[in-house]
């Protein structure tokens, strides 16, 4: 979830540590100062009375600085940041109860002992069974990190490592190829570790700004933006999800080779083998550069391999620039991060929602299947709206999917099973939306029965917003900017507006869409105090409402009569058939955009002088 829809659920108390240590980080003079005391001059400088989408802003300009911060806090080593930090980042830890997250912690915890345990019986072992090189690297590592750790013991202070020693055991660890799971494991062998109550964690990660909690939800919140942060600090180049992607796309004997390299156990499945290495945190860029390869596998070889990986089987949309492996490296780290920033759902909303029912029904163990590798809480986790909040897409999903299943799934669906399997799906789930732009008639009319024959099963709470969405895919289609970023930003608890149509130079579109159950829609006297209560909140914000839209199944006429007498509006009607006509007739038309003017005539807007206007 985007930092800005977080801070959107939060009271001002919940917000204050993160605002604290942004604040410093400002009055610091970061290296973005003039951008940020732009924004701030704009709003204002005290940032408690700054909005969110400005917080948000903000935060960006000054992540690096924020960067350093939290470092700084690693060498306080009974932290147990790094452990805490290892969850936060995994793909459905985002947003966790209380509970969920104490259990998360306590489990980690226990792991961790457990394997500790094993590797101090490597190091004790006369005959250990771990390569005589990795045993060596171990070893040099833990004497390092033992140095450093009790030092400070024989000046009467207490042992931790400092910033400079901490620098240079990174290092050390880069240039002996350690895992951050190695790392871990060794410095736990040397470092107590003790299980802290989970409010003392909550509130530790809360006063460094890492989270935020919300007390009457009980809910820890980690900021999509926040988890890429933490990621980079944690020496992970992409999330773990688009690692998965890959390692699903090459051979098992070079995801023997990585797990022989770190100590993975190669009896597993390779689907367990997978999840080992992500949760190993092995460096995306040193699997691709070197782990997947044999001793004397040449450079011009390992080319061939990543160009072969991103054409062939990630199927990129543009073949992978770059001369040197680094470089082609480095574009395929970019591309999985864009993505990851990109909004778009890749299909319809109402596509993957359909696809997540579908799923369901024909591989009923795909439920606990997602619950269990994104660590979700929900016991029900197939639902579009739910996902999204996590930050996990359609492809996502099918990347977790086995091939044997992946198969029946298509054959029970008639979906070719020719070339790339998730292609073919996503390919066959995105028309969806057409299904319901259809149907956006029978939608406004909260028309269940006909849904349903129509193959569109909906709840009834649910068609209001349809119906909104619906209307905003239309006038998106039409070439209008349906500007969501400051429809928020102009809401309020008591004034929503459902659409606003941004023309730019501060002209606007305000756009209400109303569903009704009975035949033609004849409440004017209450949406006309609305509507005038929606222009005079823009207008009070530097806005020139230009236009004012009602759209409905239909009118009935005593509503269109009122509605002509009606002169301060500056209101139309258009009933859900006619703008349905009038995007099937721009579609025809040479216009890239729909010629907004053509809006400002008539009362009820008629389709037929719409699309005589659009065909000359």
């Amino acid at each position: 979830m985007k930092l800005e829809k977080i801070l959107d659920q939060l009271s001002s108390f919940e917000k204050n540590s993160f605002l604290k240590i942004v604040d410093n980080i400002i009055s610091s003079n970061p290296q973005n100062s003039k951008a940020i005391d732009k924004i701030l001059s704009d709003t204002s400088k005290d940032l408690k009375s700054v909005d969110n989408i400005n917080i948000a802003r903000v935060f960006q300009l000054i992540e690096d600085e924020f960067k350093k911060f939290v470092q700084s806090e690693f060498a306080i080593t009974t932290s147990q940041l790094n452990i805490l930090i290892d969850i936060l980042i995994r793909d459905g830890n985002c947003i966790m109860k209380h509970d969920w997250f104490s259990r998360l912690y306590e489990n980690e915890l226990k792991s961790i002992k457990k394997q500790v345990k094993g590797l101090k019986s490597v190091f004790e072992s006369e005959k250990p069974k771990i390569d005589v090189q990795k045993l060596r690297d171990y070893r040099i590592y833990k004497t390092c990190l033992n140095t450093a750790y009790f030092n400070d013991l024989q000046h009467n202070r207490e042992a931790k490592i400092s910033d400079d020693e901490l620098t240079i055991l990174t290092t050390l660890a880069n240039e002996l190829d350690l895992s951050q799971e190695e790392i871990k494991l060794i410095t736990y062998s040397i470092v107590p570790l003790k299980l802290m109550e989970i409010d003392s964690v909550i509130n530790y990660l809360k006063n460094l700004g890492i989270i935020f909690y919300s007390k009457k939800n009980s809910t820890v919140f980690v900021a999509d933006e926040m988890v890429r942060l933490l990621r980079r600090i944690r020496g992970k180049e992409v999330a773990d999800k688009y690692f998965r992607r890959v390692l699903r796309l090459i051979s098992e004997s070079q995801i023997n080779l990585i797990c022989k390299k770190y100590n993975i156990d190669r009896k597993l499945s390779v689907y367990e083998k997978i999840k080992k290495v992500i949760y190993s945190g092995i460096s995306f860029r040193s699997v691709l550069t070197n782990d997947v390869y044999k001793n004397g596998t040449k450079l011009s070889e390992k080319k061939v391999f990543i160009n072969e990986l991103c054409d062939k089987k990630l199927k990129l949309p543009n073949p992978i620039k770059g001369t040197t492996l680094d470089e082609k490296i480095s574009n395929l780290i970019n591309y999985f991060n864009e993505i990851e920033l990109d909004e778009k759902v890749g299909i319809s909303i109402d596509g993957f929602e359909k696809l997540l029912v579908d799923l369901g029904t024909i591989l009923p163990s795909i439920n606990n299947l997602v619950k269990s590798e994104f660590e979700l809480q929900e016991e029900e986790v197939l639902k579009s709206n739910y996902l999204l909040d996590y930050n996990i897409k359609p492809r996502d999903i099918l990347d977790l999917i086995h091939l044997e299943d992946l198969y029946k799934f298509c054959e029970a669906k008639g979906i070719k099973s020719r070339g790339n399997l998730i292609s073919n799906i996503l390919k066959a789930y995105k028309d969806v939306e057409n299904l319901y732009l259809e149907n956006y008639v029978s939608i406004g009319y909260r028309d269940l029965n006909h849904l349903k024959e129509n193959g569109i099963v909906i709840k009834e709470a649910e068609l209001g917003i349809k119906f909104e969405d619906l209307t905003k895919v239309i006038f998106t289609k039409l070439g209008f900017n349906v500007d969501e970023k400051l429809r928020r930003s102009l809401n309020t608890k008591k004034d929503k507006l459902d659409i606003i149509l941004n023309l730019d130079n501060n002209d606007l579109i305000l756009i209400e869409c109303k569903t009704v159950k009975e035949s033609g829609y004849n409440k004017f006297s209450s949406v006309s105090r609305q509507l005038k209560a929606y222009a005079n909140l823009v207008k009070s914000k530097g806005y020139k409402v230009i236009k004012l839209l009602l759209i409905a199944p239909e009118f009935s006429d005593d509503f269109v009569n009122e509605c002509e007498l009606e002169y301060e509006l500056n209101l139309s009607l258009i009933n859900a058939s006619s703008l349905l006509k009038i995007l099937e007739g721009f579609k025809n038309s040479k216009h890239k955009q729909f010629p907004y003017k053509l809006l400002m005539r008539d009362v009820l807007i008629k389709e037929e002088r719409i699309l005589k206007a659009i065909s000359n």
